[in-house]
């Protein structure tokens, strides 16, 4: 299977957390999930993934090489974003997307058919 990793943006804790709550509720077409952490780094990235494997049934090791490999062919984005973080404050989250290809897929489908 191959999975997917970006970051997406900046975004206010309490916005994050009710999106979050808000999807809970609807109907998953699949894999596809936006994750948070408060620090713009491999190792914080790389924690908040933790739980996504076991959750989705996908292959660990295999979520891990695509996020670090995205970590390290997008220094310029990454800084980017570290500095978005920062001059948002301590109230901000860095939201990412992590999915598996087929998922992410089929959501952008649905999007466009809506």
């Amino acid at each position: 299977m191959k999975y997917t990793f970006d970051i997406v943006g900046v975004s206010p804790t309490w916005q994050f957390f009710h999106h979050q709550q808000q999807t809970i509720n609807q109907p998953s077409g699949g894999a596809v999930e936006y994750l948070s952490t408060h620090k713009c780094t491999l190792d914080a990235v790389l924690e908040s993934i933790e739980p996504l494997p076991v959750k989705w049934g996908w292959n660990t090791e295999q979520v891990r090489d695509t996020v670090v490999k995205f970590w390290l062919n997008n220094a310029e984005s990454i800084r980017y974003w570290k500095v978005r973080l920062i001059d948002a404050g301590n109230e901000n989250i860095l939201v990412a997307r992590l999915a598996d290809m087929t998922s992410l897929q089929a959501e952008f489908e649905s999007l466009f058919s809506k």
